[in-house]
């Protein structure tokens, strides 16, 4: 089993969502995170001022796979990828086992 960690701009977080749909993967975690890096943060007038916010706000998507991970990646990439700075990472994780809490199944039964 792998684990899918893909943080990416917000503004692609529902058609990433619909592709996955079509591909067959319908559970996965996300979270709207921030982080700072080489894109410049974005910037926020109130009042006339100008606020430098200081970090960037990206949608943080866990997906856990027994298969199809090179797929999964192929769609995040070609979903998101917009040639600019701020197009976001995936990092891939063995994952080690799975229990499903209700039942007490382990491994891939507990992912389906």
């Amino acid at each position: 089993m792998k684990k899918i960690e893909a943080v990416i701009r917000a503004s692609k977080f529902f058609e990433v969502k619909e592709a996955l749909k079509k591909m067959g993967i319908l559970f996965f975690t996300y979270s709207d995170v921030k982080g700072v890096g080489n894109q410049a943060p974005e910037k926020a007038v109130y009042r006339g001022v100008e606020y430098d916010l200081g970090s960037i706000a990206r949608i943080k998507m866990e997906i856990v796979v027994s298969e199809k991970v090179d797929e999964v990646i192929k769609c995040i990439v070609e979903t998101c990828k917009t040639g600019e700075l701020g197009d976001g990472k995936i990092f891939v994780y063995d994952i080690e086992d799975c229990v499903r809490i209700r039942t007490g199944e382990r491994g891939i039964p507990a992912l389906q």
